[in-house]
């Protein structure tokens, strides 16, 4: 090969990985001529290639001396087109968040449990949520009413195939209702099919030998990222609760009849069995893969049975339905439609027994003292609150679906609207009541906005004197009111809080209002509200299918699409099997690995420097290297959120014990800046006018704060502030980065 590349290991590596979007090569080695020289296309190392032959400088790479070297993992979560089939599955991951955030102290262990059979059977719900939105779409608009005779897919205009069906097999529901299934039955076949796929690329990985089995601290733990046979079994549950679901409602109506009501009890059956399983604590359970121990016999082999059973059912329905099944019960809905107030009423139920729980876990985990790492967002409540998002997103999700295939098919209806014409497609009332909450929810969201608005002025008219004497009077007030605008980053808590107290009310009122039948959603106020939220729907679920178009296409737009995935996927499917794969069980033991062999000897160095998202990898890692192998490495962290979100939001793993972890296993030091809303300090809590009045000074040998934007010299212009990117080009980055260098290089 012509030019130069080092492709040597020995000596000291600067180790750079990137945060999120997907940073290229090119820009986190800071060089125009990447070389990959380990991985592949989704994940791979890369050096720095010169064309023009070997060059001179202090900057340059030695062979055997001195190298840069970067590892780019955003191929995981920006690089497929895989990506755009991600974006309806945000519920999913939100749940797996829910898991990590929970409390665990030590005398909770059995309340614990108790939180996290309900995150699994939660989960199982939300895939019956959206899976059940889909076939209520399918089968019960399309399948049952729609295509029913003298109906909206009978008139002239109607699509061509949807008349065809109505014509064909008006006297036969239930062939109707079996061709109706084939669309819940492509989503669930979708969903199995990306969850295996990612599964076997990425959480089939097995953590070198390190860490500690059995060491106190959580994020120490080889299993973490060792998913592999859970995720299996959770799957297994989670796709045939799904396609049991879609049996039911194929089943469900001809219940009356011999056959419908066994292929009615088959199908509920199977659906009771994977709750069961779901809510066992050993059906998650993950092992370290360097003992040797093995999941139960007995629990593999229900699995398999639950799967055999489910597509045996499945496939007895389709047939069953295709045969005949009778004329079927009557009704302007699909019978059974019905028993989705149960798992109304299920999901409210499991939401108040885990506020309980998650509140008794934060009172007895809460935190002695003073310390800013201890302190928890939402008073310890993060995983329930998380857990309302999801809901709140799956039923938007769910929403947005159905009244879009309602509008498309016909003119969508409440139950209680008089005088039904032909093309009119029922939806129940509770429906209704729903669309209702958005413009109300929308509203609540702006006074927030404005609040946060009013706090960032407030601030910056506070600050901008103190930073008068630094920038200037002139730039003082464009200074502040960057700082101000990244310390409202500390508010997140409280915003998610407002927010889904708003929306948890909301639910509450509409569904007292509607069991109680205190008013309808048809005229007035309330019919206003609810057709405003149903076009609101409509238009969201035409938005998602258009940005999900553009990601498939655009690689720029996928890349942007991945910064979500990049924060809620770095942790594992913990009880949501089919949510967006967990790059961090791919990448921690690839970087394992790879630190190990830049660093075999005592003369070796490897200095990890993470930013951003890259600095929570690189804190996982330290931990999972054996002990002779840390002392060969040292970290360099830079707009990092440990302490700003992980430690607030996922306490039990990044707070006080496992950040000191980090602290206790390599050298270590952490640039930050003010102008930053996402990276931080991690050991202290900084207070801008305290630093401006005093300076960033500290006992603390870790953090170690960057004026940004930089002083401007006599007659200069105030330089554009960096906030979070391009600290690798921050003086203050070399000076870090040389304390930190053990060994010497040779003469």
């Amino acid at each position: 090969m012509d030019g130069f590349l080092d492709d040597t290991c020995g000596g000291l590596t600067e180790l750079r990985v990137h945060g999120v979007h997907g940073t290229p090569p090119q820009t986190t080695l800071h060089h125009p001529h990447p070389w990959r020289v380990a991985g592949d296309g989704v994940t791979g190392f890369y050096r720095r290639w010169w064309p023009e032959g070997r060059p001179a400088g202090g900057d340059a790479d030695v062979p055997g001396v001195r190298r840069r070297e970067a590892y780019a993992w955003g191929g995981l979560t920006s690089g497929g087109r895989a990506l755009a089939l991600w974006l309806p599955l945000l519920p999913f991951s939100l749940v797996n968040l829910a898991y990590f955030m929970l409390p665990r102290p030590p005398r909770g262990r059995w309340l614990r449990h108790l939180a996290e059979a309900v995150l699994r059977l939660f989960a199982l719900l939300l895939t019956g949520t959206l899976v059940g939105a889909v076939t209520r779409a399918s089968v019960d608009l399309f399948g049952w009413q729609c295509t029913a005779p003298g109906r909206a897919c009978t008139l002239d205009g109607a699509p061509a195939f949807a008349r065809w069906l109505a014509e064909t097999q008006a006297g036969e529901p239930s062939r109707r209702l079996a061709v109706a299934a084939l669309a819940p039955l492509l989503v669930v076949g979708l969903l199995w099919w990306l969850g295996r796929r990612t599964w076997r690329r990425d959480e089939q990985t097995v953590v070198p030998p390190g860490g500690g089995p059995h060491s106190p601290v959580l994020l120490a733990r080889p299993r973490l990222w060792h998913g592999g046979a859970p995720v299996w079994r959770l799957r297994v549950v989670h796709v045939s609760f799904a396609a049991a679901s879609v049996g039911l409602a194929v089943a469900g109506p001809f219940a009356a009849t011999r056959a419908g009501l066994a292929l009615t009890v088959a199908n509920a059956a199977v659906q009771v069995a994977a709750a069961v399983l779901a809510v066992l604590p050993s059906i998650a359970r993950r092992l370290d893969p360097h003992t040797g121990a093995a999941a139960p016999a007995w629990l593999t082999r229900s699995c398999q049975g639950l799967r055999a059973a489910a597509a045996l059912t499945l496939a007895a329905t389709g047939c069953a339905a295709l045969a005949g099944l009778g004329p079927g019960a009557a009704g302007r809905q699909l019978p059974g439609v019905g028993a989705g107030a149960f798992q109304q009423a299920l999901v409210l139920g499991l939401g108040l027994v885990l506020l309980v729980a998650v509140g008794a876990l934060a009172v007895m985990d809460r935190p002695r003292g003073h310390d800013p790492v201890e302190r928890r967002a939402l008073g310890g409540l993060g995983a329930w609150v998380a857990l309302m998002l999801a809901a709140g997103s799956a039923n938007v999700l769910a929403l947005g679906l159905l009244f879009s295939t309602a509008d498309y098919l016909g003119e969508p209806a409440a139950l209680a609207a008089p005088d039904p014409l032909p093309d009119t497609l029922f939806l129940e009332d509770t429906i209704w009541w729903r669309a209702a909450l958005v413009p109300l929810f929308a509203l609540g969201a702006l006074a927030v906005a404005a609040v946060l608005w009013r706090a960032g002025r407030t601030g910056s008219a506070r600050l901008a004197p103190r930073l008068a004497h630094y920038y200037g009077e002139r730039n003082a007030p464009a200074v502040a009111a960057v700082w101000s605008c990244a310390a409202l980053t500390d508010r997140a808590g409280l915003v998610l809080g407002v927010l889904t107290g708003v929306g948890v009310a909301g639910v509450a009122a509409v569904t007292a209002a509607g069991r109680l039948g205190l008013i309808t959603p048809v005229g007035g106020l309330a019919g206003a509200l609810s057709s405003a939220g149903s076009w609101a729907l409509v238009a969201a679920a035409a938005g998602l299918v258009m940005v999900g178009r553009r990601a498939y296409r655009d690689g720029r737009l996928r890349r942007t699409v991945g910064i979500l995935w990049d924060v809620a996927t770095f942790w594992p499917r913990a009880v949501h099997p089919l949510a967006p794969p967990c790059y961090a069980e791919r990448v921690v033991p690839e970087l394992a690995a790879r630190v190990g062999r830049l660093a075999r000897t005592d003369q070796d160095q490897v200095i990890i420097s993470g930013h951003s998202q890259g600095s929570v990898i690189a804190a996982a890692l330290v931990l999972q290297l054996r002990p002779e192998l840390r002392r060969r490495v040292a970290l360099l962290t830079h707009g990092s959120p440990l302490r700003r979100l992980y430690a607030a939001f996922f306490p039990a793993w990044f707070g006080g014990e496992g950040l000191a972890a980090v602290r206790a296993a390599v050298p270590w030091h952490n640039l930050f800046r003010l102008s930053d809303p996402i990276g931080g300090p991690v050991f202290r809590r900084l207070d801008p006018i305290a630093v401006v009045s005093h300076g960033p000074v500290s006992d603390d040998p870790v953090d170690r704060h960057c004026w940004d934007p930089r002083r401007p010299a006599l007659g200069e212009p105030l330089p554009e502030a960096r906030r979070h990117s391009d600290y690798w080009l921050e003086p203050s980055y070399d000076a870090a980065f040389d304390r930190l260098v053990r060994i010497k290089a040779p003469a």
